[in-house]
């Protein structure tokens, strides 16, 4: 049975699969594979240094001739740098979250390029249509990193009555039958974050998977505002309890260094960063200490996820990651979604015409 539905015809991929671009996480290989699958792959701009963003495209190019996108944030102080190189290399599409910007977004239109942000609530999902968007990710309470309290199966269905252009839903999902529960619910597509951090093509240390995988009770993956004071979950351990546990004061002045650090990591200016703190204020709505705090959530998720310290940073995670015991390969993991996906229409399709038999039969 063909799982087309405009999102594949929108991206060009063969199925209503998404890779989310999570910081450094959704690398090259990991956006290639699941291209190559059949899925459709994000970049990580958010957290690749400036002067490696072309090469992260081009390399990405080199390892698949299918469609991708790439992820950005639009108040970073290269976020103009990474459209060029969007609209220069004929990327297919890009994705982004917080502080939208309605000149860049008409830019990226006027070029070709697929606009498809992230959203975790109804009234930010018909915003985004409204400046512009194509599609539109809804991801649910139940989704990693930074995330709302409604869940999946309220919030997707009411965003896609709300909106005429294609749906996809995020938060809670890993296989076929998942991929199905979302296309009843309306949706045109999934966009798992979570469930290909958890393969063999990611990035990410054996010791921090390993984190991963020990998961079994998705209550232990719990929602905190101790990073950058605002909702995101993760996965508790040493580091988050410590930070917990510490004061505002304390948790201000981890918030200076990692912007510092972020800074010399980025080649950002301390102008860059003020900036970019003041736009999400405004556009956000964050306080004042909330923006400063941003800047403590890329370096902390590093010592994780390339340092491959799992007790010393963040681990953001899904509550799917306490329902995943394996690492398959891209490949596998589609395969197996697609296959189950197939399976369940089948079943159901089935189950369609023995009703109709059935009442037939009596009248």
């Amino acid at each position: 049975m063909s799982l087309s539905t405009r999102l594949t015809d929108l991206l060009g991929c063969d199925y209503p699969i998404i890779q989310t671009a999570m910081g450094w996480v959704a690398d090259s290989k990991l956006v290639a594979a699941t291209c190559n699958a059949g899925g459709f792959g994000f970049l990580a701009g958010a957290t690749i240094p400036p002067q490696e963003m072309e090469q992260a495209i081009l390399d990405t190019k080199a390892l698949t001739d299918r469609p991708f996108g790439v992820n950005f944030h639009m108040y970073q102080s290269n976020a103009r740098a990474i459209i060029e190189l969007v609209i220069r290399h004929g990327v297919k599409a890009v994705s982004y979250s917080r502080s939208p910007g309605k000149a860049m977004i008409q830019q990226l239109k006027t070029a070709g390029v697929v606009c498809i942000p992230t959203v975790g609530a109804l009234k930010h999902a018909i915003k985004a249509v409204e400046m512009g968007a194509d599609a539109v990710v809804v991801q649910g309470g139940e989704g990693g990193g930074h995330t709302g309290s409604v869940p999946t199966s309220i919030l997707l269905p009411q965003v896609v009555d709300a909106l005429d252009v294609p749906v996809v839903g995020a938060g809670g999902f890993k296989d076929g039958r998942g991929l199905v529960a979302a296309l009843a619910y309306g949706a045109e597509g999934i966009a798992m974050g979570t469930r290909f951090l958890m393969t063999k093509s990611s990035p990410v240390p054996v010791q921090t998977l390993s984190r991963y995988v020990e998961v079994t009770n998705p209550a232990k993956i719990i929602v905190s505002k101790a990073i950058d004071g605002m909702p995101q979950r993760m996965i508790t351990n040493e580091f988050l309890g410590k930070l917990e546990n510490a004061g505002d004061w304390k948790r201000l002045l981890m918030a200076f260094r990692n912007g510092l650090a972020y800074r010399k990591y980025t080649g950002a200016s301390i102008t860059d960063l003020i900036t970019s703190a003041l736009k999400m204020r405004r556009n956000d709505g964050l306080t004042a200490a909330q923006a400063i705090m941003s800047a403590n959530a890329p370096m902390v998720i590093q010592k994780a996820m390339v340092d491959g310290n799992p007790a010393e940073g963040a681990l953001p995670a899904g509550q799917i990651a306490g329902a995943i015991d394996n690492l398959p390969t891209c490949e596998a993991l589609i395969t197996s979604i697609v296959s189950e996906a197939e399976e369940c229409l089948s079943q159901l399709q089935r189950l369609h015409k023995n009703k109709t038999a059935a009442v037939l039969s009596v009248v």
